[in-house]
């Protein structure tokens, strides 16, 4: 196929300058957390770094057929001299390739002529929805139930078999990728300086070489284990961008086969890598919280009605760390409208969850971290014109992270089985949940000692101010998606206002109240197993009404930003270092 960019020198130029694509970057050659590793550690980062940059070559294949081809044009057309083909690779390198929504939900789309499949690159980029419905219809119908099941998994890759579908293991489709990975892992493991670390580099890198989601379960228990680590390695493999999987539940007839023959439906994993250091102060910081994550859990609505991973046992199968970051590849990289700041892994779709494994939760410090006087700047000017002035002393762009500790562990807290059947609603739903628990927990764990009143206030304001957007998102913005329908449910219920004018004021003591009312509904949903429930759930509080829109119109006149990306000249060095 043939490729051209599609966007004019005029839009590339907007798009990449400083004012619309923010900056994030990772460590610095040279830097303290490097320099203080031991020898091992600092050689293991390069194996590491290089095994991150594969498992990114082939998430852009799982994201569209068209990236690694398009890039290849892309880095052809710059040794020619075309600016054009320079400024769109920025892009692709940002948000990781061609399709991408940015944070005013605009669909950017790198090449010309091409249309985002809702399939991404896990299907037949020909196959239309109703088609992929009737073919599945027809091969339960002819007992080909085994093959559907394999379909409707989270590790399959698809292809057309004649006129049916066959599925293949991710690490039979990229077998030599993953190869490659496999040994770049097992030399850090000879290198690193800590055996549990090790022992998981190990594992994960058997999980390389076989399509065995047992392999991948033996490396995601240990994995959630290691805790006084120097480095930190993660596969991340999360779901939120599989479009086309989850509409099977939408289909009636379809639906309904699924349930006769017990056929679990689970959207595609992207697949990330995360390399860093672990930050031992902020390690402390965030491991004070895990004393408490019993008792939030007696306190989780409805906790006699489900199971769920957190228990009363002293032992909290849950490991916390906040780590440096030296490189972010593939999706936990991707900048699209926003990057992660956060993750809670294994997901409950996961099989090490039912072998005994735990969780462990990883926070990003330099995605988190504005501290340039210009960021500042710009975060008081955001405030000048959303925030009444009498709430301006609450805000502290600090307390943005403990909210996001509680968000991360809200994900260990309620029903973790059953949710799938909430098809394309079910990460909506769950981060929404996320966000909840962290802001309906708040006074308990303020009475518990956790934060003082001040954080307290500070937490509950500067969560209210920070979730007001610029425009309506899609609906597979998940992450967005909930801050509507909870922006507009504080709304309704007097716990935020929004006046004529655009200025928004909060009732602090009413805001964990009205939290706790809402994951209420959202556990009784959850709990329901109910598609049209979680349907009618999404659409009765995704309203995008006209406070918000005030509100939107002027943070699109304050703030230029549509994207982002990140620059880390350490593992570039590190990448290119021949040991």
């Amino acid at each position: 196929m043939k490729y051209e960019c599609a966007l004019s020198i005029e839009e590339l130029e907007k798009r990449t300058s400083k004012d619309c694509l923010l900056t994030k970057n990772m460590l610095d050659v040279g830097c303290e957390e490097f320099e203080k590793l031991k020898d091992g550690d600092k050689k293991a980062l390069s194996f590491l770094v290089k095994a991150g940059r594969i498992i990114e070559n082939i998430n852009l294949q799982l994201d569209s057929h068209h990236n690694l081809p398009f890039k290849k044009y892309l880095e052809e057309e710059i040794k020619k001299g075309s600016k054009q083909a320079k400024l769109t690779k920025v892009l692709f390198d940002a948000q990781k390739g061609i399709f991408a929504l940015d944070c005013e939900s605009n669909l950017v789309i790198l090449a010309k002529g091409l249309k985002q499949n809702p399939g991404c690159g896990f299907y037949p980029d020909d196959l239309e929805k109703e088609e992929f419905h009737q073919i599945l219809i027809n091969m339960i119908e002819e007992n080909k139930i085994d093959e559907v099941k394999k379909i409707l998994n989270q590790r399959s890759v698809i292809e057309r078999d004649g006129k049916y579908l066959k599925a293949i293991d991710y690490i039979d489709k990229f077998s030599d990728e993953f190869k490659n990975a496999a040994e770049l892992l097992l030399k850090a493991s000879c290198l690193s300086t800590n055996i549990d670390f090790n022992e998981y580099l190990r594992l994960q890198s058997q999980a390389f070489l076989k399509a065995d989601p047992m392999l991948d379960a033996y490396a995601d228990k240990k994995w959630a284990t290691l805790q006084d680590t120097p480095l930190e390695f993660t596969i991340t493999r999360e779901n939120y961008s599989d479009e086309m999987t989850q509409t099977v539940l939408e289909n009636e007839k379809l639906s309904a086969l699924l349930e006769k023959y017990n056929i679990e439906v689970i959207s595609k994993d992207y697949l990330g890598a995360r390399t860093g250091i672990v930050n031992k102060e902020g390690t402390n910081y965030i491991l004070k919280v895990k004393d408490f994550l019993p008792l939030m859990a007696q306190n989780m609505p409805y906790c006699d009605k489900y199971t769920q991973t957190i228990t009363n046992d002293s032992d909290v199968s849950q490991t916390m760390v906040d780590v440096d970051l030296v490189d972010v590849r593939g999706d936990v990289g991707a900048f699209r409208a926003g990057i992660t700041l956060a993750e809670n892994l294994p997901n409950n779709d996961k099989l090490s969850l039912t072998i005994g494994g735990g969780r462990r939760n990883v926070y990003h410090r330099q995605i988190r971290f504005a501290t340039s006087e210009d960021a500042k700047q710009k975060i008081q000017e955001r405030l000048d014109n959303i925030l009444e002035k009498e709430f301006h002393k609450y805000y502290d762009d600090k307390m943005d992270h403990p909210f996001t500790i509680g968000h991360e562990n809200g994900h260990s807290l309620g029903p973790n089985e059953g949710c799938e059947v909430l098809g394309k609603y079910k990460s909506i739903i769950e981060e929404n949940k996320a966000d909840m628990v962290s802001l309906s927990m708040i006074d308990l764990l303020t009475e518990k000692g956790l934060y003082t009143k001040e954080e307290r206030d500070k937490i509950i304001v500067t969560f209210a101010a920070d979730s007001m957007l610029k425009t309506k998102p899609e609906l597979s913005q998940a992450h967005r998606v909930r801050t509507v329908m909870q922006n507009y449910y504080f709304i309704q219920k007097g716990a935020i206002k929004i006046s004529k004018d655009g200025f928004l004021s909060v009732d602090i003591d009413k805001m964990p109240k009205v939290a706790y009312s809402m994951l209420k509904e959202i556990i009784e949903v959850q709990l329901s197993k109910d598609f049209n429930r979680g349907e009618k759930y999404v659409n009765d509080y995704f309203v995008w009404n006209d406070e918000m829109n005030i509100i939107g119109e002027k943070l699109k006149k304050i703030s230029k930003r549509l994207n982002g990306t990140t620059k880390q000249p350490l593992a570039d060095k590190l990448f290119e270092e021949d040991i």
